[in-house]
């Protein structure tokens, strides 16, 4: 029986949806790149949002799925850094609650990414 390929088109939408957010509304995003990377912040969100796209195209073509998949797991796992530096940094209790709720989120992205690459 075919597996439903729902999973990943709504994968590669929840990508392509942050990828247009790094540059629609990039403010956010500068918030979380650390300040120890070289360059501009804003050119990192920008770059991220390149990464995001390109993985959200990766996942939604059945012939690169599989890789597509992987690639998202691994961005999901290179984000988290950005995830925390947010949850320390937030001012406001309800800021804060929101980013230290967030974090346990990634794990279970981390393993939709999989099983996608592991149904392509």
């Amino acid at each position: 029986m075919a597996t439903s390929q729902r999973p990943a088109h709504l994968l590669a939408g929840a990508l392509g949806f942050m990828g247009v957010l790094h540059f629609a509304v990039p403010k956010p995003f500068d918030g979380l790149i650390p300040a120890a990377l070289p360059g501009s912040r804003r050119a990192w969100t920008y770059g991220s949002g390149v990464a995001e796209l390109a993985v959200a195209a990766a996942v939604a073509a059945p012939r690169t799925r599989r890789l597509g998949g992987l690639a998202a797991a691994l961005l999901f796992l290179g984000v988290f850094p950005g995830n925390v530096k947010m949850a320390v940094d937030a001012r406001s209790t309800p800021q804060r609650a929101i980013a230290w709720a967030r974090l346990p989120l990634q794990w279970p992205l981390i393993a939709w990414a999989l099983k996608v690459r592991d149904n392509a």
